[in-house]
């Protein structure tokens, strides 16, 4: 009995860890960031951080679940899930059911939360190229069998978050689906076929959009209209200039507290995280927590068990990073501004319980590994 438990399967401990500090520290900056427009809207300071902790407990139970259910179990549920990920996204057009804020209609209104359909979508697609890529190992180089419907997918998804519009959350989908197909052993030609078509696609859709092309010209020039289109960039290069090296302390965010910085728990909490903290300590957190998650994430990829494992941990790997490189990059003005949150940390229910729900996956695979 005792050598049988010696011998079960553990999970990838450091990669847990990472996650739970990553988690841990969004809920204090949470708590410093939506202090003020808690109090302004509710009467008190913690609102937004007590709605933060009831969506850490949702997605927990979720982790815990899909940390004990053997991830190929995913594989039987892929088509049915992607199926219903799909459908969800599509109900946001619906009135009295989707929900809009800021020109956009993205979210079914759920009565105690909104939810965000896509963030589903995300996991939905991984599992379901990772189970479609496992199938077609020997096809993968075929054009009819594989790259063409894998062109047609994308261009589906396409058309609904154009339609929303979340042109920043189709391009992360896109890119993950793009690198999964290269890591599957696609055709160099296909490759770059895709990748030549994303490049135009996506320099249509800013010309086509004046307010695309408007934004694209200030991720350019961020000083050419720092009253206008400029100033929500230009509001967060000030908060990440003023934490300076050392930071100007815990809670001490001027830009917070003017409320010149939109959704600072949210899509820009990295720039007030900069500046109350500073250079030397954003370092460590986050950073280097997600330099730890690549590490270890990918090294589950590497060596888990069987192709699907591989590629579903390559995945969630690859989404997370690349969300969190594009969060961090558009407010330090290397990448064009898009409303993305920074995983883990950034307030909002939808991202932190898929997020976490993803953690639980990557767990099991890691349960399966090889070496």
């Amino acid at each position: 009995m005792l050598t049988n438990r010696l011998r079960k399967p553990k999970i990838d401990i450091i990669l847990a860890l990472a996650v739970f500090v990553l988690v841990t520290f969004g809920l204090i900056m949470v708590s410093s960031t939506s202090a003020v427009v808690s109090y302004e809207n509710f009467g008190y300071n913690n609102f937004y951080l007590y709605r933060q902790l009831m969506f850490f407990g949702i997605g927990m139970v979720g982790w815990v679940i899909c940390q004990n259910i053997d991830y190929r179990v995913w594989k039987k549920l892929a088509l049915p899930f992607f199926i219903l990920s799909l459908i969800l996204t599509l109900i946001v057009f619906i009135p009295g059911i989707g929900f809009s804020h800021g020109g956009a209609t993205r979210w079914i209104n759920l009565g105690f939360f909104l939810f965000q359909p896509t963030e589903m979508l995300k996991l939905s697609l991984i599992i379901f190229l990772a189970s479609w890529f496992d199938d077609r190992k020997k096809e993968i180089y075929s054009t009819t069998k594989v790259f063409i419907p894998f062109c047609l997918t994308l261009i589906a998804i396409a058309l609904i978050m154009l339609k929303q519009p979340d042109m920043g959350t189709f391009i992360v989908i896109a890119v993950i689906a793009f690198t999964m197909y290269f890591v599957a052993g696609a055709r160099i030609l296909h490759i770059l076929s895709i990748f030549g078509a994303g490049i135009a696609g996506v320099a249509f859709l800013i010309k086509a959009a004046p307010y695309r092309m408007t934004r694209f010209l200030t991720f350019l020039n961020p000083e050419q209209d720092p009253l206008g289109v400029g100033f929500h960039i230009n509001q967060a290069l000030i908060a990440i200039g003023s934490g300076g090296l050392m930071g100007r302390g815990f809670g001490k965010s001027g830009q917070k507290y003017t409320g010149y910085i939109p959704e600072a728990a949210s899509d820009s909490i990295f720039a007030i995280i900069a500046e109350e903290l500073g250079f030397i300590k954003i370092l460590f957190f986050p950073i280097l927590l997600f330099v730890v998650f690549a590490w270890r994430g990918f090294r589950v990829a590497k060596f888990a068990s069987d192709f699907f494992g591989k590629m579903l941990a390559f995945g969630i790997t690859s989404w997370i990073i690349f969300q969190a490189v594009i969060n961090i990059g558009t407010m330090v003005s290397i990448l064009p501004l898009t409303g993305m949150p920074l995983p883990f940390i950034s307030y909002g229910g939808s991202s932190l319980i898929i997020s976490l729900v993803s953690i639980g996956i990557l767990l099991n695979i890691s349960k399966s590994q090889a070496n």
